[in-house]
């Protein structure tokens, strides 16, 4: 068989570095980036590709990485991107037989102190992109713009598991604030904090400090 991964940028790549991958399982593995920005492939500080083979990819043998060509044209990358994703056969990356999305295996997503899941961020137009839209969005909130899967897509993964990990001296708690917000918030909305739009789909794995506003009965320890 075939693994089709979806990976974000963030903090997520360096909880995927470290560990020796069976080589069965990496030459039969396909990744796809959640968001990336609309930069050079190789661009060290602002590519989450050039930061993924720096932690991972370079030891992961015979995956194939499905890159963006590399240019500040968000319209034109995210556009050529879902190309790409479309022109990978079901076998490598199998399509929903009601809805013709795509069915990735895993999809992983951290969230941000703002809610966004990948580069679907709060009151904006694309995180309300339903299944019949497309499934590579361009984002221009920023400089450089990025491209992101839609809403849809990540939710259909047979699999989508967000992460929030680590604390700090100025959130000691880490993203406990956040968390509460994504999972167990009955105020926010789709537009306010992204991420409620996984809450019915995900796996939500979160250190002790991350968990700490959710209670017991959303805690598996």
């Amino acid at each position: 068989g075939h693994f089709a991964l979806a990976i974000p940028g963030g903090s997520i790549l360096k909880m995927l570095a470290g560990e020796v991958m069976d080589e069965q399982w990496t030459r039969h593995t396909t990744v796809v980036y959640v968001n990336h920005k609309c930069v050079s492939m190789d661009d060290d500080e602002l590519a989450t590709h050039a930061k993924a083979h720096k932690l991972f990819l370079d030891t992961w043998v015979g995956t194939e990485a499905i890159l963006l060509d590399g240019t500040d044209d968000a319209v034109t990358e995210a556009s050529r991107y879902e190309e790409k994703l479309r022109s990978l056969h079901e076998d490598v990356l199998p399509r929903c037989t009601d809805t013709g999305l795509p069915v990735f295996d895993l999809c992983l997503v951290g969230v941000g102190d703002d809610g966004h899941i990948g580069s679907l961020y709060p009151d904006r137009d694309e995180v309300l992109v339903d299944e019949t839209g497309p499934w590579v969005l361009p984002v221009a909130i920023k400089s450089p713009p990025s491209i992101t899967l839609s809403l849809p897509v990540m939710a259909n993964a047979r699999q989508v598991v967000v992460a929030a990990c680590g604390v700090s001296d100025k959130y000691p708690l880490g993203k406990s604030a956040g968390m509460y917000r994504a999972v167990a918030s009955d105020a926010e909305t789709l537009t306010s904090f992204p991420a409620v739009g996984l809450r019915s789909c995900a796996t939500w794995i979160m250190d002790e400090a991350a968990g700490s506003n959710l209670g017991d009965k959303y805690l598996n320890k």
